[in-house]
Formats: C-alpha cells, sequence, structure tokens
C-alpha cells in the first residue's frame, strides 16, 4: 500500500475537531459491542449444582438427615455441607442415590435412609439432570446438558471464541486493504449484529458454537479496522491518546456484561439484550466516510477531496487542495507508482542475537498481558462474594488504568511504566495467594490491582514494540506480537481450570509469567522521545547515542501514524 502524509491536511482542518469527535464515539461506542461479546461466556456457561434426574415420579426426598417431599426444593441444603448424595423414593416404591454424574438403584426398598450397605445398581444419568434455578433460570450449561461427561463441551465454549478472533483479525485486516476501511466495517458490524442474535436461536451445540465462531470473527475484524479507521481521521497531536483510550470502551463492554447477567437470568434473552447494544452503530455505520489515506492509496483523489472538504466543514475551518500538497511532494508516493519494496519474513525478527532476543522478550509481554488480562476477568466469578460486582469492577479498573498509561509513558517512559506495571502485577499475584481463604474482599480488591496492573501493561505494549523495531520490519513485529498474544487468549480459560488442581495455581504461573516478562523488559530500550528509526542500522544508532534531554512527543504520535500501516497486515490493533 502507498504512504501518505495527511499531517498538512490536519494542520488546515483540524486534528480532532467536531467531526472528528463525531466520528471517533460512534465507532468507539461500537468496541463496547466487542467488549461485550467477548466476555459474554462468562455467564453463558455458568454451571449450577446438578443431580441426576430420577427414572420416575418422586414421593418423598431424602438429604442427610432432612426429609422432604420435593427434589426441587433440596439446593438449599447443598450450601449446609452435606455430601452430593440425595435418596429418592419413586412412587413405585423404588428406591434410588442421586448423584451429580451417577444414581444408584438399591436391591432393598424396605428402608428409606442414608446409611444403606446393601447391594445397589449403578446406572447412568440417561433421564437428564435436574439444575439448581436459584441464580439462573437457564444456562448453555443447563440448555443442552453439559456437565460431566460433557462437561469439556462447556469448557471449549471460549477458546473456540478466541480462535474465531485470532482468523477474523487475519481475514479482515487484509480485506480494508481491498476493499476499503468503512465497506470492513459495514460488514463486520452487521455480522456482530446478526450472529449475535443468532446465538440467541440456536437449535443446538454444534450450531451455537458456530455461530459464536463467526461472531467472533466479525468482533474481531471490526476492532481490527476500526482502529485504522479512526487513526486515519484524526491528526499526530490527538493520535496516540485516542489509540489508547479506544480500550476503555471495550472495558464498558465488561461492566455492561455484568449488569445485565445480574438482572437477566435466561441466557437466550441475555444473549439478545447484550446483542442490542450495536443496533446504534448498525444504523449509523451506512453515513461514514472512507477515509482520505486509503483513497487515496486507491487514486481515488477526487473522493478523497470530497472528504477533506466535509471536514474541514464541519470543524469550521478552510479546506485545502489535495492537488497543491501533491506538488510540493512531488517525489512522494502520491502521483508516482510506489516503488519495489524488498518483502520480510518472520525470519527477519531473529537476523542476529541481539534482534532474536528482544523479539522473544517482547513476544513473552504480549503472551503474559494478553494471557493476564483475560485470566483475571474469567476467573473474576470464581472469587467469592457477588460475581456479577466483581467482573463489574474488572471491568472498571481497566479505565483509570489506560488513563494511567496515557500519562505516564510520555512522563515516566514506556520502558519504566511497562516493567512496574509487570513487576506490580507479580506482587499482586503473590499476595492473593497469602489472602485467607473467606477473606473475598480483600481478595477481590488485590485482583483489581492485579487486572489494573496487567491490563495497563497489555495496552501499553502495541505502541511500544512499534517503536521498537524500524519501519522494514515494524508491521511483521507487532503482527507477530499480536498473533502470539491471541495464544495466551486462547489458553486464559484452560488457566482458570488449573485451581482445580491447587486453589492458587493459575495465579502463581501468571505471577511467575509477569515477573519474568518485567526482569526481561529491562533489556530493552527506553524509546520515549526517541524519533523512529527506518532501517536496522538507525535502530543500532540510536542505541548508541545517549538519549537527550527533553520530551520529543511529536517522536510518540507519530509511531502511531505508522501503526495504521501496521493494522493493514491483519494485526489486531486493541489487542484485546
Amino acid at each position: 500500500m502507498r504512504s501518505h502524509n495527511l499531517e498538512p491536511i490536519f494542520d488546515r482542518v483540524g486534528h480532532f475537531g467536531r467531526f472528528q469527535k463525531f466520528l471517533y464515539f460512534i465507532c468507539a461506542f461500537q468496541n463496547i459491542s466487542c467488549g461485550i461479546h467477548y466476555l459474554a461466556s462468562v455467564f453463558l456457561t455458568v454451571s449450577p449444582y446438578h443431580t441426576c434426574r430420577p427414572p420416575g415420579n418422586v414421593s418423598q426426598v431424602l438429604f442427610g438427615n432432612i426429609s422432604i417431599w420435593r427434589l426441587e426444593d433440596i439446593w438449599i441444603l447443598f450450601f449446609t455441607g452435606h455430601k452430593d448424595q440425595i435418596i429418592v423414593q419413586l412412587q413405585n416404591g423404588e428406591v434410588w442415590e442421586l448423584t451429580s454424574c451417577h444414581r444408584f438403584r438399591r436391591d432393598d426398598n424396605s428402608v428409606l435412609n442414608s446409611d444403606y450397605n446393601g447391594q445397589k445398581s449403578s446406572f447412568p444419568c440417561m433421564d437428564g439432570y435436574i439444575y439448581d434455578k436459584s441464580k439462573w433460570d437457564s444456562t448453555v450449561v443447563t440448555q443442552w446438558d453439559l456437565v460431566c461427561n460433557r462437561e469439556w463441551y462447556a469448557k471449549m465454549v471460549q477458546p473456540v471464541f478466541m480462535v474465531g478472533v485470532l482468523l477474523g483479525a487475519m481475514i479482515f485486516g487484509h480485506f480494508s486493504d481491498r476493499i476499503g476501511r468503512r465497506f470492513v466495517l459495514w460488514i463486520t458490524s452487521t455480522g456482530i449484529f446478526f450472529f449475535g442474535v443468532a446465538v440467541a436461536f440456536s437449535s443446538d451445540f454444534y450450531s451455537f458454537m458456530i455461530t459464536r465462531f463467526l461472531l467472533a470473527m466479525s468482533g474481531s475484524g471490526y476492532l481490527v479496522v476500526v482502529f485504522v479507521y479512526v487513526m486515519e481521521f484524526i491528526g499526530m497531536k490527538s493520535r496516540t491518546w485516542a489509540c489508547i483510550q479506544m480500550h476503555s470502551f471495550f472495558a464498558i463492554g465488561t461492566m455492561v456484561v455484568a449488569l445485565t447477567a445480574y438482572f437477566v437470568r435466561t441466557w437466550w434473552i441475555y444473549q439478545i439484550i447484550l446483542s442490542t447494544v450495536t443496533v446504534p452503530f448498525v444504523l449509523c455505520c451506512w453515513i461514514l466516510p472512507e477515509t482520505p489515506f486509503w483513497l487515496l492509496s486507491q487514486g481515488r483523489h477526487e473522493e478523497a477531496q470530497r472528504v477533506v472538504d466535509m471536514m474541514a466543514k464541519w470543524n469550521r475551518a478552510s479546506s485545502c487542495e489535495l492537488s497543491e500538497l501533491w506538488s510540493l511532494d512531488l517525489n512522494g508516493p502520491v502521483g508516482n507508482e510506489p516503488s519495489e519494496v524488498k518483502k520480510h519474513s518472520l525470519i527477519d525478527l531473529f537476523s542476529d542475537w541481539n534482534v532474536g532476543t528482544r523479539t522473544l522478550i517482547v513476544w513473552l509481554i504480549w503472551f503474559t498481558g494478553c494471557l493476564g488480562f483475560y485470566f483475571f476477568s474469567l476467573n473474576s466469578v470464581n472469587l467469592g462474594g457477588n460475581e456479577y460486582l466483581n467482573l463489574f469492577l474488572m471491568g472498571a479498573v481497566e479505565i483509570p488504568a489506560y488513563i494511567f498509561i496515557g500519562w505516564g509513558m510520555d512522563r515516566i517512559g514506556r520502558r519504566n511504566v511497562l516493567v512496574c506495571c509487570l513487576i506490580s502485577g507479580a506482587l499482586f499475584c503473590g499476595v492473593i495467594m497469602v489472602i485467607p481463604k473467606g477473606y473475598f474482599v480483600y481478595t477481590v480488591v488485590v485482583t483489581m490491582a492485579g487486572k489494573f496492573a496487567i491490563g495497563a501493561s497489555f495496552g501499553l505494549i502495541y505502541l511500544y514494540t512499534a517503536e521498537l523495531y524500524p519501519t522494514v520490519v515494524r508491521s511483521l513485529a507487532v503482527g507477530s506480537g499480536s498473533m502470539v498474544s491471541r495464544l495466551g487468549s486462547i489458553v486464559a480459560p484452560f488457566w482458570v481450570y488449573l485451581s482445580n488442581a491447587w486453589t492458587f495455581l493459575p495465579q502463581l504461573v501468571v505471577g511467575i509469567l509477569a515477573f519474568v516478562s518485567g526482569m526481561l523488559s529491562l533489556m530493552l530500550p527506553e524509546t520515549m522521545g526517541r524519533p523512529l528509526a527506518t532501517t536496522w542500522e538507525e535502530a543500532a544508532e540510536q542505541e548508541r547515542e545517549k538519549e537527550s534531554s527533553g520530551k520529543l512527543f511529536p517522536a510518540a504520535s507519530n509511531t502511531v501514524l505508522e501503526k495504521v500501516e501496521v493494522i493493514d497486515s491483519g494485526a489486531s490493533g486493541l489487542g484485546e
């Protein structure tokens, strides 16, 4: 794709005027919907207490030493510490022992008590299960009996979704170069709404998974392209801050999930309500213009001029003639055919020992950040207390984290902020492990602090990676880092299940990864105030020079300008 320096246009019509603000907040609002669907499975796959359904009508129920008449009333007793065994007597006189995954018929039906040592026959749960409906009327688990030997189906819901996220980022990133950003926004936003609603009407588990997979592709594709779209409309002076704060709208989506789940306890109604969040954007996306950057790259100069004129009119500024700007840059790509550029491969990220070491460290940070980001969110419902409030707080704490990044990266430095966040995240994981069981309020507070630290590092690594590599491999570096981070999001749901082996095993592993990543980050160079390198030679020369005093803020903004080309190659812009 051709490159175009459009900063003179923004100098004339405004870097972040009314026109850009209007587009930015419309597109950012749709990020809320993406955040919703990325974490909706937290409550979609809730597995309530359950027991095998007996093969007939029940006349009496015995649980421990308590006798009741209705099997559906037994769930309140599960909180009293009794073992998971229910004894029922059917109307035909048979006595059955029911557990969560097995049922046994007693050969001697004369006595109904919990102390039975006689012969009994084992049977599978062929008649289905009875579920505790005190919290949820229905979930995906209760809809299709995803318990016992089918429990792994429920555990695959989120990982398969994240595989769709990975594939969608790759596909729609390339499509946006060929058919335009606006058209891809139309396709993906419509897909988010259509597939989001279709999930609620899935007739079986397999159609549910396929529809969610397509939903993931649409949501990921939107995040990739909308990042490029808004960045190509925003001038250098506001681009870095706007880039980072796009994450905040994703965090709002997490909060919406918690609020909706609190009020709606039927999974398909819950899914439909969450899907309606995307309706305002679907109705408005048709009025969005194509970006001048893409139009110019396609040689559609007149259309680009009309968009620039519209920007100037909205911002109450004087427009500019693109032809005049071109005449000032006759040797640039506008007006000339782009010169042939050498293609680079993944091997170039390991061209020598130092470069290879840097790449491995950056990949580890990407993986750790994404793994920790989703682990803290998915595991929030297991912390104790109110699971809806827990998830809400995990989303809310991200917003100040991104504000901290915007403030700290140009004052403290990219590397210093990153190291501080990663080491802090590791320490908070350690603190969680020493909090006594039952003090869930302290656990939630420290987990929020951990999510703040890991979320901040994950939000910063995209920008930092772009600055660490020269232009010739910058797209490759950020794109490969984004792909590695997807592996973290895919394994994050399984990480939560490590607690079955030991309660704090997930926190221990995440803490170790965060600590190692933070210490290794000290080996990376500081990029604050340094101009972007074009070649490896320039990058090496910059590292040999001492950093001059003062802060060169334009250097940070220029990074985001070149990041447009990164996302075009299919990397995920927001990295969520």
